[in-house]
């Protein structure tokens, strides 16, 4: 199993998730993180340190986010992996419980 970042981190990625990873399986893009799900161990602590709530694992993904679990395999391949905060966007908190974000994802 895998954890998959979803829709809610899009022009938020706060990234308190990256610095508990004990296997560094997170990689940054643009304006969202994603988790490698070959690098994933399913440990769980990443769930808790998001604080808009958009990381699930892989069985609990709620219908209408299973397109992440694809996407999450995929730019995880072209984007580098991220072990430390870094700067988050300055209007994060704006972007944290709008919805139908996937159409501002940048690649």
């Amino acid at each position: 199993m895998t954890h998959v970042v979803t829709e809610q981190c899009i022009k938020c990625k706060y990234m308190d998730c990256v610095e508990v990873c004990p296997v560094d399986c997170f990689h940054e893009g643009p304006n969202m993180l994603v988790i490698n799900p070959d690098e994933c161990i399913d440990c769980t602590v990443c769930i808790p340190e998001c604080p808009v709530e958009a990381i699930y694992p892989e069985e609990d993904l709620p219908e209408d986010q299973m397109q992440f679990l694809k996407i999450n395999e995929e730019l995880c391949r072209d984007w580098p992996v991220i072990t430390e905060i870094g700067e988050r966007p300055g209007d994060a908190d704006q972007w944290a419980n709008v919805p139908d974000k996937l159409k501002l994802l940048e690649k």
